[in-house]
């Protein structure tokens, strides 16, 4: 541990984190002794790195495919006698044990999951549906446990709970319950984890002996990303491995963990040595989750309640409670598409729905123009190749766009050439309006001290060009049978970054409203590098990326610095950062600062978008994380609601969520943030 991260923030567990991982052991057919060894080899290695969950291959006492030895009462009795061994040596180690092993009761056999903790045999759940078709025998052998709740079983002189109708519940970590399903039972139509996620389970174990044909790690993963978003659960999966019998069939040990519908971990395939996959699965996330999924809950109510039938099994055990990282990925950009092979995709999706809202609105307006300022910055930018592919779309000439610059007092020769050269690039209607003097003219009649020459440049000062440029474009689009389109994006609706009524918070149709500033960025260089559009225009665009994010609403000072956006409210990538979390999760601040902390403090950790250039890889520290996200909280909670509460029409982008009151989000515009600040201070060090 570093002795500077001592402060309980660093310790993952504070933030509901659990460490689970999958374990394929080395397995020798029917080896009873030999496999129990294997065992606790791995239960020993998985203690070392700290693991609170480990989920073994089903039947990995016996090894599965033994066949008729399955019913030796030889190799009954080996099996539970190891199960005693393996309780007992438990009582040294961290991690909770899901083993699988077959247990007898009244003349039957059951197939088994087994939950071991600190020297004490849990319980036992039966596996619900024995394949019985092509390569499968199970009925053979072993009884369905599909209908067995409230039971007991005895196992070496013990009772203890048998059913598939436990969860197994921690008595350290709050968030910390699981359910124990077998293999087939996952190929059900009607899985018992679902029931067991109503019933409260976070994480979803399957303990597998699936054989390995061409294809099925594709079902596997399917099955396994399937379960975990529809049961808001983390999926924990684990297949025999090397070591089973080949007699007619092989084995590949596949091990993957899932969480809401995302990938953490898998484990190399057909390995020959021990596989130990681990990831860190967020509880907390999850929970946060159902609370807001209404149809969750209804499920509950239609399944008959199981969290009320269901039993609760509790245990205690030994989490590390200190600093000892964090495995898993933690997304620098949550709102930029991360996967390198879905790319493409993704972009063309996150595009191509403003460009059919926009579409959608020009049709239903009957409008005969859109009217729009380009500034030559990012917002407006985007805002354009989205109207000119709109148009391409609807077979509109691109004439059909009237795009305006509008210079004023803090605008720059680069940023005004930009503008021009993109609006010629793309062929629309353009035309300039200098509102330098209709915001001297203003500035006179309110008195401000700007007009008697003093270099005041203050608030009123930028509001007044701001407000005039909106002004003038809702007056041309009436002019010209138009509508404005608004070009703000979702990161300026979160920090009210905008000019409240007539400014640039209003419009006739916000196309940006449901995408943050990091998104924009890379959805333009996107455009600009995959021949979406012609070359002058991409050569443009990436111009326009390289400018600095600045309103230019104040002269250039003395040294020629302008106007800088993210000196005054922060690095737009770690507000996006901060927004994902706040609004789509409910995360409080200092889980916020903790995982921005694992995602930005070193640049060489962790994966970067596709394409991102290396001199803008940033990283931050704590103090910075801190310090921004503190304005954030301020900005976001306490200051910008008004805004937000009266933005006009947008589509919503990304599933990280949008800021419309008719949609996503709705808070009152009068709020405190002093229960978020609060939060942070007393929990960061």
């Amino acid at each position: 541990m570093n002795a500077t991260h001592s402060h309980p923030f660093y310790a993952m567990h504070e933030h509901g984190f659990v460490r689970v991982a999958t374990s394929t052991p080395h397995v020798r057919t029917a080896d009873v002794a030999f496999n129990r060894d294997a065992i606790l080899a791995e239960a020993r290695r998985a203690h070392e790195a700290h693991v609170d969950l480990l989920v073994y291959p089903e039947l990995c006492l016996s090894s599965y495919a033994i066949d008729d030895l399955h019913l030796q009462q030889a190799m009954i009795e080996a099996v539970e006698a190891a199960i005693g061994e393996i309780v007992k040596a438990s009582a040294q180690l961290t991690p909770v044990l899901l083993i699988g092993a077959a247990l007898r009761k009244n003349g039957r056999l059951y197939n088994c999951a087994l939950a071991i903790a600190h020297g004490k045999l849990l319980g036992a759940v039966p596996k619900s549906y024995l394949p019985n078709y092509r390569e499968f025998y199970e009925k053979r052998w072993f009884a369905s446990g599909k209908d067995i709740r409230g039971q007991s079983i005895r196992v070496n002189g013990h009772d203890v709970p048998f059913g598939t109708d436990l969860v197994f519940a921690s008595e350290v970590l709050p968030g910390f319950r699981f359910f124990a399903e077998i293999c087939e039972d996952f190929w059900a139509a009607t899985p018992p984890s679902s029931l067991g996620a109503l019933a409260g389970a976070t994480i979803l174990c399957n303990l597998s002996a699936s054989n390995i044909v061409i294809g099925k790690s594709d079902e596997r993963h399917m099955l396994c990303r399937s379960q975990s978003a529809r049961a808001t659960a983390a999926y924990v999966y684990c297949a025999a491995g090397h070591g089973e019998s080949t007699t007619d069939l092989a084995w590949d040990g596949q091990g993957v963990i899932y969480e809401l519908g995302d990938l953490l971990a898998e484990s190399e395939r057909f390995s020959l040595d021990p596989e130990l996959c681990i990831a860190d699965v967020d509880c907390d996330r999850i929970l946060n989750d159902r609370m807001r999924l209404p149809t969750f809950n209804d499920s509950g109510e239609v399944a008959g309640r199981p969290d009320e039938t269901f039993r609760t099994v509790s245990f205690r055990h030994a989490p590390a409670g200190r600093d000892i990282g964090l495995i898993r990925q933690v997304s620098r950009f949550p709102f930029v598409p991360d996967r390198a092979e879905r790319l493409d995709a993704d972009c063309y999706e996150a595009f191509n729905i403003q460009v059919d809202g926009l579409m959608r609105r020009i049709e239903s307006t009957g409008a005969k123009s859109m009217v729009i300022g380009v500034s030559g910055g990012l917002d407006s930018t985007h805002a354009l190749i989205v109207a000119a592919r709109a148009c391409d779309r609807l077979g509109l000439p691109r004439t059909f766009i009237r795009g305006y610059t509008m210079p004023g007092f803090g605008t720059s020769e680069g940023t005004k050439s930009n503008a021009w050269k993109l609006m010629k690039a793309l062929g629309i209607t353009a035309d300039e309006i200098d509102i330098i003097p209709a915001s001297t003219r203003m500035l006179e009649d309110i008195g401000h001290a700007f007009a008697d020459g003093e270099p005041v440049y203050d608030v009123t000062f930028e509001n007044v060009q701001a407000g005039l440029r909106t002004d003038y474009l809702f007056r041309l689009a009436s002019q010209n049978s138009g509508f404005v389109i608004g070009t703000g994006d979702l990161s300026e609706l979160a920090l009210g970054w905008c000019t409240y009524g007539v400014g640039d918070q209003m419009s006739h149709y916000a196309v940006n409203s449901g995408v943050p500033k990091t998104l924009i960025q890379y959805l333009i260089r996107w455009c600009a590098t995959t021949g979406d559009f012609d070359k002058p225009t991409a050569k443009i665009l990436l111009a326009i990326l390289a400018t600095e994010i600045s309103p230019e609403l104040v002269p250039a000072g003395a040294d020629g610095a302008i106007q800088s956006t993210e000196a005054k409210i922060g690095p737009y990538e770690l507000n996006d950062f901060f927004l994902h979390h706040v609004m789509r999760f409910g995360q409080k601040p200092s889980k916020v600062a903790f995982l921005a902390w694992h995602a930005w403090h070193d640049t060489a950790a962790g994966t970067w978008p596709a394409g991102f250039p290396d001199e803008r890889k940033n990283a931050y520290d704590l103090e910075t994380i801190r310090s921004w996200l503190e304005k954030f909280l301020g900005r976001f909670f306490a200051f910008s609601q008004f805004k937000r509460s009266a933005i006009p029409n947008g589509p919503k982008v990304s599933s990280g969520g949008a800021l419309s009151p008719r949609g996503d989000w709705r808070a009152p515009s009068d709020a405190s943030a002093a229960v978020w600040l609060a939060e942070l201070e007393a929990r960061l060090p």
